[in-house]
């Protein structure tokens, strides 16, 4: 009878025991707008994820939403993050125009680096310029990474040797600062998402496409177009910046050490980690073309410099738009620059 007993309380406890350990794992919804085989997915937020199940001892489990699979936009998935519609999502921050307009500042042509650590340089910069000058965008969610990619690039079906030769051309813009550099070039800006790229060039509906190395294969873009235009020096074409966001309520109905799992795995270094992903898939990218028997143009040192005048007035034009919004739109470039080179020794 009283080995009955025991096996009757050891058997209510382990029962209890098990009940509070299901009641302490969380499942974190992730909606994001790629192909999980794309780059930031594959190579970012999958192993990102991966890391936040191990090191909450299988605590939290992650379930993944790619390619809009919950629905909306990629516009919206900043707002999905913020409203509780997924518990974490990842987005372009231009996406959204007119929002991020202190962030907007990476997007000013030939400000970030170009180079094989572009990405993960920018991503750094990016990180702390939000830490410091721009935390108020971004006071709605528990902010994990905000990042950049690489340096941006033209995939054209007609070769784009020189800026007479863009002249015309129905080209995709993922941001409205983007659009406007590419109406100072003197194409034809047709905004969309990245995502809609493909049926655009397949369609005719755009000649070419403003985007990086990193995204073409899962877009088809090296299939679609032939052609594809680089630049000389030191600084990239454009940048574009990422935002890794969870819902507040989310993150702060966490436990805490669940809490402290996704502190560990938020901040500089993860930036870093997705700027670390854009650089290699933007090398892979480029491969792919290469292989492909592509024509890969870079423009030289004096055409490079004639693209850089032309597209200049950008700059001016978003510090004296920011300006009616009491934003000191000069400085911020200047400490965007300075935060660059920091990371660029």
């Amino acid at each position: 009878m009283k080995k009955l007993k025991f096996r009757a309380i050891g058997l209510v406890c382990a029962t209890l025991f098990a009940g509070s350990a299901m009641a302490q794992q969380v499942t974190l919804r992730l909606h994001q707008f790629l192909p999980p085989q794309a780059t930031i997915p594959a190579k970012a937020i999958i192993p990102w994820a991966q890391k936040v199940e191990k090191e909450s001892g299988g605590k939290i489990k992650v379930q993944m939403f790619h390619a809009m699979q919950m629905g909306g936009s990629p516009a919206q998935l900043f707002d999905q993050a913020k409203d509780g519609v997924a518990d974490i999502t990842w987005t372009v921050l231009g996406y959204t125009p007119g929002r991020f307009v202190k962030t907007e500042v990476f997007e000013i042509p030939f400000i970030a680096p170009s180079g094989p650590n572009a990405g993960e340089i920018t991503s750094k910069a990016v990180w702390e310029y939000v830490d410091k000058y721009a935390g108020d965008e971004f006071k709605d969610v528990k902010l994990i990474a905000v990042h950049a990619h690489g340096p941006g690039v033209f995939h054209t079906k007609q070769a784009v040797t020189g800026l007479e030769t863009l002249r015309g051309m129905k080209i995709r813009g993922g941001t409205r600062i983007v659009n406007n550099m590419l109406v100072k070039l003197g194409a034809t800006p047709v905004g969309m998402p990245v995502p809609a790229v493909t049926e655009a060039l397949s369609k005719g509906v755009i000649d070419g496409a403003t985007t990086t190395w990193e995204v073409s294969p899962s877009l088809k873009v090296t299939e679609l177009v032939k052609n594809h235009t680089s630049f000389a020096g030191d600084k990239g074409l454009y940048n574009m910046a990422f935002a890794f966001s969870m819902n507040k309520a989310t993150y702060d109905k966490l436990p805490p050490d669940l809490k402290k799992v996704i502190d560990n795995n938020s901040g500089l270094e993860a930036a870093a980690m997705f700027g670390r992903a854009m650089d290699e898939g933007d090398k892979a990218g480029r491969d792919i073309a290469a292989k492909a028997g592509n024509n890969l143009v870079t423009l030289d040192a004096a055409e490079t410099q004639r693209w850089l005048r032309t597209a200049s007035s950008v700059e001016s034009d978003w510090v004296t738009e920011v300006a009616k919004k009491g934003i000191d739109g000069k400085k911020l470039a200047s400490e965007a620059r300075a935060l660059i080179a920091k990371y660029n020794r």
